[in-house]
This record gives structure tokens, C-alpha cells and sequence, in this order.
């Protein structure tokens, strides 16, 4: 199947994606399935042909051949069982390898601001529990189709076959578990969609203590946050045995419900044994009619069961559906518009931006970059520099126009907008992993460039495994400077038309910060650069910068801005006197 066919809304398609590996289940399916029909069989044989022994009419050697023949066939189909689930648990991983993909894949794409909204703890539980459940559902659909599906009939079939009156009452109560099943729809959902919602909120809440703990400790609330935690436990322990409960519950009440019609058996049966019933039968018909109804009960109640299984995964799908919408992918369109826009000037021309339900913070806001120019943003604690940074990435919607040549950047596909515009922020965000990958992201590059770049090569070069060190989750085995950097190594490997540097020296003495912004101007080369900060000393060496004050913006060269502006040339030269700015320029 063409992969551009392949709808990961629809649970159909990850059945037509895996035909291949279906077809094996179909085939030793079935021969397993109606192999079933041979133990009900050959235990009737043996059966009547043990009472013919004890009547001295068999004999031993026929026995045992009837007792081989029955090892051999069940041997069969315990053989086709296993290759089946085999192939059918290969199927779930599949399914559940491609869908988690899919569904990382979204979220990877969702802003920080929707993600945020949803919340940690509920991300965690739709992207791991949910779609573990869903999978375990479409598994267990995929089992019973032969499991019961094929076996019913074939049960049916049979007893048809010996005395198809009794066959027709025996098959009243099966049906009647079916529709117990399906009544207590409402209740397995209703109960499964709270465990999962409680799910979500203590998984939020254990990575609440798990990244605030030494907070709460210094502060003395830990005995707080542990009885909320705790409250938070009891909560999910009472859900998630609510959900549970029926699914212990409910299934010997179903099995029960379809062996009542044993009794028809017994009476109708025994008659037909004594020549008085609709049919006649010997000891072995009676034998394997009997047998062949219980192992219909026990599949009766098997699918009662896949019922409740469908609407606990039902529950799943459609929390994770909306995540697992397609994402058009535009990668040839994206790289048109870097190689278009890459020498494009940058326009920001009237932008005022302002978060939900709330006041605006930029108001009004116009300047221009040309393309090889740094242009550096700065003003007073709160007045907006990194709100303006984050504008460009689109999260939330603005007024005004932010054009890259003619390319208005909100009209831009997430995808596009990637390509076009880099972002470093406060947070560094690495990942668990080593120093090369988190510099490259699978990129085909050389590191040694781009932790150069930053100064951090030496410190590398030191550690027991070199550009091969994990750092830890989140950068955790690193230090504030280190982590820093590298997240800069990061930005400027994967170079965009604009890029946004939010205060990316903060942790950086003064000769490390001059020689990486030194770095910085080879090799952003095309590249218009806003760097946002608080420092100044290196402010005279940009070709342009943009004061912010109340939400508003002045953009100017350095020189003009100390003349025009108090409040810059203030700044300034409190930040220059205090950062030693004399004794750098000597």
C-alpha cells in the first residue's frame, strides 16, 4: 500500500496497512478455528468407542489409533493457534509502533502554548496508555474475528448438523449475553474515559514533584505537596477500579447467561439417546453435541466480552484521534521558500500582539532588516523583547504584517514556517542524548564546526566520551554555560533566513560572549539575526538597534539611540560601565 494513502484517522487503514501480515492470520485462522471442530469430534469417537470396548466389541489397537488420530489433529491446531497469535501480536506492534509515530509526530508539531493548555500528565497518558489500550483493542477485534467469529459458526454449523430443533433452542440465551454486553456500553465507557482523565492528572502531578521536589523541600511545603500527591493516588486508585471492576465482573455473567441452555441439552438430549426425542443418538452424538455447545458458551461469552474490550478502546480512539489527523508535508515547498527568502529583507510593519483575553504587549511595532545584518533588541525588565520573539513563531495570532520579502509569514504551513525561522529561547531543551546528537539532530554535518562556534570544543574534548557524552535529560549533566551553548551549536547547524537569539550569553562571561558573537556574524553569513538581550557592551557592533519600552519600539543605529533615546543611552552606559566595557575596548 502507497503510503500517501494511508489515512491515520481511520482505524481501517492500519488494517490495510498490515493485509500481509492479516493474511498469515487468516490462513492458520481458519485452520485452527475449524480444526476446533475435530476435539468435539474425536472426543465423542473415543467416547462411543470406549463403551464398545467395555462391551467387548472394540479393541485396544483401534483405541489407540482413534487416540493417535486425535493427537495428531489437536497438535495441528495447536500448531496453526500459535503461528495466529503470533502474527496477530506482530500486527499489534506494528499498529502500535506506526500509530505512537504518527502520534509523536503531532505533538512534536503542537505549540507550547497548546500543549500547555492540554497538560503534561494527559499528553503522556493519550501518547503511551491510550493508544496502548486502542492497539490492545484492534488486537483483540483481530483475535476474536477467528477466535470467535470463525468457531461460532463452525459450533453452529455442527449442531445444526446432529439435531438442528434442539440446536435452535440451545442458541436463545447466547444471543442474550450479546445484547448484556452491548447495554453496558455507557457504564464501561463513562468509567474508562474517568481512569484515563484521572491518568492523566496524576501523571501531571508525579512530574510536578518530580521537577519541583528540591523546591518544595527548601521551602518546607513537601509534606503539602506529598498529601496533595497522595489525594491525587487515592483518586486514580478508585478509578481505575471502577473501570476495571466490571471488566472482572461482567464476563461470568455473560458465560453464564449463554450455558443456561445446558438444561435443553440434558432433557432434549437424553431423549433423543433413548429414541424418544426429534433425533437418535448414541452415547458419542450425545457426547460431542454437549461438548460442541459448552465451547460455543465459552466463545458466546468471549465475544460478550470483545464488546466491552471495543468500547474501552472506542474511549481511546477518540481521545487520540484528533492527534492523529495527517499532516501535510511540504518539504520541497519549504526548501523553495529558505533558498527564495534567504536573501529577502525582513519587514515587521504595524504589529501589535496581545495573549488571549488579554492586554496587548506589543503595540505598533515597525522595522525592517536587511538580510547579513544583526539586528539587537533590548529595553527595560517586561517590556516585551522576548513576547516580540516569540511573535515570529506564530502561536498565537497578530495584527500588523511580519513579511520576509513577499512572504507574509502567518500565510506560511508549520512545516514552511520551520524552514524559515530559527528559534533559541531561554530554555536550551536538550534532550537525552549525546552532545553530537543533540547538536545535529540526524543532520549529516560536522559537530567540531558548530561546538567550535560557541567555545565549547575544549570542554568536550575532556569529558570521558568526548561529542559522544549523554547529557542527561534536559541537559541536567551539564552546566547552565555548557547547556547554553550547546543549545547555540544547535541553532546555528540548522541556520534559518531569520534567526532568533532570546539572551543566549546570559551565562557567559565577556570574552566567551565577544568571541561567539564574533562566530556568530561568519556564520549566520545571509542571515538576519535578532538577538534579544540585556547585556549592551556589544551593542555598538550591531547594524541596528530595536528599543522597547511599554509594549513600543524605536529602531535605530547605536549612535542614534544614544542621543535620542535617555532611557538606551542610561542603560547603556550603566551596563557598559558595570560590565567593564572600558577595559574591553582597551
Amino acid at each position: 500500500m502507497k503510503e500517501k494513502t494511508f489515512q491515520p484517522d481511520r482505524v481501517f487503514s492500519y488494517f490495510k496497512a498490515e493485509w500481509k501480515v492479516l493474511l498469515v492470520v487468516t490462513v492458520f485462522g481458519l485452520i485452527y478455528n475449524v480444526g476446533l471442530l475435530a476435539r468435539p469430534w474425536f472426543e465423542g469417537r473415543m467416547a462411543g468407542y470406549l463403551v464398545k470396548v467395555l462391551n467387548g466389541i472394540g479393541t485396544f489397537s483401534g483405541m489407540r489409533l482413534l487416540v493417535c488420530a486425535y493427537v495428531a489433529a489437536i497438535a495441528t491446531v495447536q500448531i496453526s493457534r500459535y503461528i495466529k497469535r503470533f502474527y496477530v501480536r506482530r500486527f499489534a506492534n506494528n499498529v502500535n509502533r506506526r500509530m505512537k509515530r504518527i502520534l509523536y509526530h503531532s505533538l512534536v508539531r503542537k505549540s507550547r502554548m497548546d500543549l500547555a493548555e492540554e497538560g503534561e500528565g494527559d499528553v503522556m497518558t493519550k501518547a503511551i496508555l491510550d493508544v496502548d489500550d486502542c492497539v490492545e483493542g484492534m488486537r483483540k477485534f483481530t483475535t476474536e474475528i477467528f477466535d470467535t467469529g470463525v468457531a461460532l459458526t463452525a459450533y453452529i454449523g455442527m449442531l445444526l448438523w446432529y439435531d438442528w430443533r434442539l440446536a435452535l433452542l440451545c442458541l436463545i440465551f447466547p444471543p442474550i449475553s450479546y445484547v448484556t454486553a452491548e447495554k453496558m456500553k455507557k457504564i464501561i465507557q463513562k468509567n474508562g474515559a474517568a481512569y484515563k482523565m484521572q491518568s492523566g492528572a496524576l501523571s501531571a502531578a508525579t512530574l510536578d514533584r518530580a521537577q519541583n521536589a528540591i523546591t518544595y523541600r527548601v521551602f518546607g511545603c513537601e509534606r503539602e505537596r506529598r498529601a496533595a500527591y497522595e489525594e491525587q493516588l487515592t483518586a486514580y486508585e478508585k478509578a481505575a477500579v471502577k473501570a476495571n471492576i466490571w471488566s472482572t465482573v461482567l464476563p461470568p455473567i455473560y458465560k453464564v447467561i449463554s450455558m443456561a441452555s445446558v438444561v435443553f441439552i440434558l432433557y432434549f438430549g437424553q431423549k433423543n439417546v433413548l429414541g424418544t426425542g426429534w433425533s437418535t443418538w448414541d452415547i458419542a452424538a450425545f457426547t460431542t453435541f454437549l461438548s460442541c455447545f459448552l465451547k460455543l458458551s465459552g466463545k458466546s461469552a468471549s465475544a460478550a466480552k470483545l464488546f466491552n474490550s471495543v468500547h474501552k478502546a472506542q474511549v481511546s480512539w477518540k481521545r487520540i484521534r484528533p492527534l492523529l489527523a495527517p499532516v501535510e508535508e511540504t518539504p520541497e515547498t519549504a526548501a523553495k521558500i529558505q533558498k527564495e527568502e534567504s536573501r529577502a529583507a525582513l519587514h515587521l510593519r504595524h504589529v501589535t500582539f496581545s495573549y488571549p483575553n488579554g492586554a496587548p504587549i506589543l503595540k505598533d511595532i515597525s522595522f525592517s532588516a536587511k538580510p547579513g545584518q544583526i539586528i539587537g533588541i533590548t529595553g527595560a525588565v517586561a517590556c516585551g523583547k522576548s513576547t516580540l520573539g516569540k511573535v515570529f513563531l506564530c502561536e498565537y495570532p497578530y495584527e500588523g504584517e511580519i513579511r520576509l520579502g513577499d512572504t507574509e509569514l502567518r500565510e506560511l504551513s508549520e512545516q514552511e514556517r520551520c524552514e524559515t525561522v530559527g528559534y533559541l529561547g531561554h530554555d536550551p531543551e536538550l534532550f537525552n542524548d549525546s552532545i553530537e546528537h543533540n547538536v545535529l539532530l540526524g543532520e549529516k554535518k560536522d559537530p567540531e564546526l558548530y561546538l567550535k562556534a560557541v567555545c565549547i570544543d575544549a570542554e568536550v574534548n575532556e569529558m570521558p566520551d568526548k561529542k559522544r557524552t549523554l547529557v542527561g535529560n534536559g541537559g541536567v549533566r551539564l552546566s547552565g554555560g555548557q547547556a547554553q551553548r550547546l543549545a547555540l551549536a544547535r541553532t546555528l547547524c540548522h541556520l534559518r533566513p531569520v534567526m532568533i537569539l532570546d539572551d543566549p550569553f546570559s551565562a557567559l562571561d565577556k570574552k566567551t560572549e565577544a568571541e561567539i558573537f564574533s562566530n556568530i556574524r561568519q556564520l549566520a553569513g545571509d542571515a538576519i539575526v535578532l538577538l534579544i538581550s540585556h547585556r549592551l557592551y556589544l551593542f555598538p557592533q550591531l547594524d541596528q538597534i530595536v528599543w522597547m519600552e511599554g509594549g513600543r519600539a524605536i529602531a535605530a543605529p547605536h549612535e542614534t539611540l544614544i542621543k535620542e533615546v535617555p532611557e538606551y543611552a542610561a542603560l547603556f552606559e550603566g551596563r557598559y560601565t558595570q560590565e567593564g566595557g572600558a577595559e574591553h575596548e582597551a
